[in-house]
C-alpha cells in the first residue's frame, strides 16, 4: 500500500508543486496519473523514492513513513521500486545484456546471479534476439523495452513510469502499454504518468488527473476517459 497523507511540496522559488495531496495506491493497482506540464505528475513520482521530500505531510510505502529512513536504507527502498523515463537512460557503449546487468553490478550481484537473471527479463520483454544489440542498433520501442527490463531486474514490488511513450509512436506506445499491463497482470503495482489519452484509454484502469499540484478527479471505474 502507498499512502500520500496531506503532502505539500513547495520549490525554493516558492512555487507550490503539490498542493495537500491525499492518496491512496493498494497493492497490485494499475493507475493513470494524468495532467498538462507542470501539473505536479513528476514531483509526485520523485517523492516516492525519497529523491525529493516533501515539505509537509507524510508518504507511507508498506506501512513505513519514508521520512523515517535512514540514508542507508534509501537504497533498499529504491530496489523496490523500478522507475522508467520518457528519454531511456542507457549506457550507450553497452549492450543490452550489458545495460541490465550493469543495473545488478552495482548492489553487488554475482556473475552467475547475472548470468541466470538478465537473459530471462530481457525475454520477459521480447528483447531476446537483440541481447549483444547496442542502443543506437535498436529502435525507439525496443531501447524503452530495455529500459523496462533494466527496471524489473530487482523485482520490484512498485513499478512507476513517467512519461514512458512520450518519444514512440502509437505502435510502440501500445506495446510499451501491453508489457506494462503484462507487469501488473504479475503482481506489480504500476503508476504511469501521461498526458496521451490513447495510452490512458489503452490502459483502461484508474485514472487519477492532476492540475496545478491538486487532484481534481479520481476516476475509479474502467472505462473511457476525457483527459
Amino acid at each position: 500500500m502507498i499512502e500520500y497523507k496531506n503532502v505539500y511540496t513547495i520549490y525554493d522559488d516558492n512555487f507550490m508543486a503539490l498542493g495537500g495531496i491525499d492518496l491512496a495506491v493498494k497493492d497490485g493497482e494499475f493507475i493513470s496519473l494524468v495532467g498538462p506540464s507542470g501539473a505536479g505528475k513528476s514531483t509526485l513520482l520523485r517523492l516516492l523514492t525519497r529523491e525529493l521530500s516533501p515539505s509537509d505531510g507524510q508518504i507511507w510505502v508498506d506501512g513505513v513513513n519514508l521520512a523515517d529512513l535512514s540514508s542507508s536504507e534509501i537504497p533498499l527502498l529504491r530496489r523496490k521500486i523500478g522507475t522508467i523515463f520518457q528519454d531511456f537512460k542507457l549506457l550507450s557503449n553497452k549492450n543490452s545484456f550489458e545495460n541490465v546487468a550493469f543495473a545488478m553490478e552495482v548492489c553487488g550481484a554475482s556473475q552467475e546471479e547475472i548470468d541466470c537473471d538478465v537473459p530471462k527479463v530481457l525475454g520477459i520483454v521480447g528483447l531476446t534476439e537483440k541481447m549483444q544489440s547496442f542502443p543506437h542498433q535498436m529502435s525507439g520501442g525496443e531501447k524503452q523495452r530495455l529500459a523496462i527490463a533494466r527496471s524489473l531486474i530487482h523485482r520490484p514490488k512498485i513499478l512507476l513510469a513517467d512519461e514512458p511513450t512520450g518519444n514512440l509512436d502509437m505502435v510502440n506506445s501500445y506495446d510499451v502499454v501491453k508489457l506494462l499491463l503484462k507487469i501488473n497482470e504479475l503482481g506489480t503495482t504500476v503508476i504511469l504518468a501521461t498526458h496521451n489519452r490513447e495510452v490512458v484509454n489503452a490502459v483502461g484502469r484508474r485514472v487519477i488527473n492532476m492540475e496545478k499540484g491538486k487532484i481534481v478527479r479520481d476516476q475509479v471505474e474502467e472505462g473511457k476517459y476525457i483527459i
